[in-house]
């Protein structure tokens, strides 16, 4: 009797513990992201590949941005456009100031929803290939599209989700041609107006916090960490090379805008000359320019006194942001120096300017 009821209760457990282990792993499948994600930056790529007259082939990526999986599969991934690294620092400041306009728009959003269900398998078949729907904000547009993403379960506290094949981006489809045409101007490249954009974004699982907090303690409330907008340059004072650089690329920008026939700042310029003045002050041995240049509509004294008055205004607004008045200085030139023809409207457009130019100190 003893012995039976012993291998009795002996094929009880056997038949729990089998039980168990059919149905816990399989309640546990069926919530893969519970706890939620957050993306590893320094585990983690994002790049993209440009192509400059027809068969030169660039490659670039982003250094910074963060990104969680919410435990409903919500997943969103911020880019700052400010950290571009195209391993070439002005390169990096042309994409920056004339492609991505960073100062107006620093950042990139893409948003998406992985679904559990299809997922819920994740832990036995550790990798798997998705079609997945997902939407991108870049340059104040947003647009929905899909992209075949490989998703890998690289250990219980890691996954990777990645491009299976390069993602194509139009430069059209993001209000960003004029950014297109100001880099072939700058850099005298013909640029195919589109990207291939290909990423390996790592998450890793949160912790699971206890649900009571120790005695006298209380709860930890951690914020996200939040992206650095840091550009890649040096820190400090930018060398003569660097200084003269970035003012002919400013100049290129045409983002200082006045209301029409007048002087009066726009307030949709502020971003830019923030960024203007930040770059004035890191660049304190020499005294900048501010030239304004009009279109040839009117007459050339009006034109030269409109042009003498915007640049005295710019002047100022930097002053007022604590660019010290001796590194700067004002000149006016009317239609005297157009750089484009001014029988079209886009002419006239990129004749009606804010130039910045190295008068002293351009030498080290």
């Amino acid at each position: 009797m003893g012995i039976s009821l012993f291998g009795n209760r002996l094929r009880a457990i056997i038949a729990t513990a089998a039980f168990c282990a059919a149905v816990l792993p399989a309640q546990a499948q069926t919530d893969p992201f519970a706890g939620g994600w957050t993306l590893k930056n320094d585990q983690s790529s994002l790049d993209f590949q440009s192509v400059k007259n027809q068969t030169t082939v660039e490659s670039s990526s982003f250094a910074t941005f963060t990104g969680t999986i919410a435990e409903t599969g919500d997943a969103t991934v911020t880019v700052m456009l400010e950290s571009v690294d195209t391993k070439i620092d002005l390169r990096n400041v042309r994409m920056r100031f004339l492609f991505f306009e960073s100062f107006q728009y620093p950042e990139a959003v893409i948003t998406a929803r992985l679904d559990p269900a299809q997922l819920s398998d994740l832990p036995t078949v550790r990798r798997k290939t998705l079609s997945l729907p997902y939407s991108l904000d870049l340059h104040g547009v947003q647009k929905e599209a899909t992209a075949d993403v490989v998703v890998t379960l690289i250990s219980d506290d890691l996954v990777s989700v990645a491009t299976k094949t390069p993602i194509s981006v139009a430069a059209s489809d993001f209000n960003l041609m004029g950014g297109v045409e100001k880099l072939e101007d700058a850099a005298n490249v013909d640029i195919i107006p589109s990207a291939t954009v290909t990423f390996d974004f790592v998450f890793a699982r949160n912790e699971v916090q206890g649900t009571t907090a120790p005695a006298n303690e209380p709860e930890s409330q951690t914020e996200p960490e939040q992206p650095a907008q840091v550009a890649l340059e040096p820190t400090g004072n930018f060398s003569a090379e660097a200084c003269i650089g970035r003012f002919e690329i400013l100049s290129r920008s045409n983002n200082t805008y006045f209301k029409s026939g007048s002087a009066r700042l726009d307030g949709k310029s502020e971003p830019f000359l923030v960024s203007i003045a930040d770059i004035v002050k890191r660049c304190p041995d020499m005294v900048v320019e501010v030239g304004g240049h009009t279109d040839s509509v009117g007459s050339d004294a009006a034109n030269m006194r409109l042009s003498e008055r915007r640049a005295a205004s710019v002047l100022r607004n930097l002053v007022d942001k604590g660019v010290p008045a001796e590194n700067l200085t004002s000149a006016g030139y009317g239609e005297s120096q157009p750089k484009a023809d001014n029988s079209t409207s886009k002419g006239r457009w990129k004749n009606r300017r804010i130039e910045f130019r190295v008068i002293k100190g351009a030498t080290e």
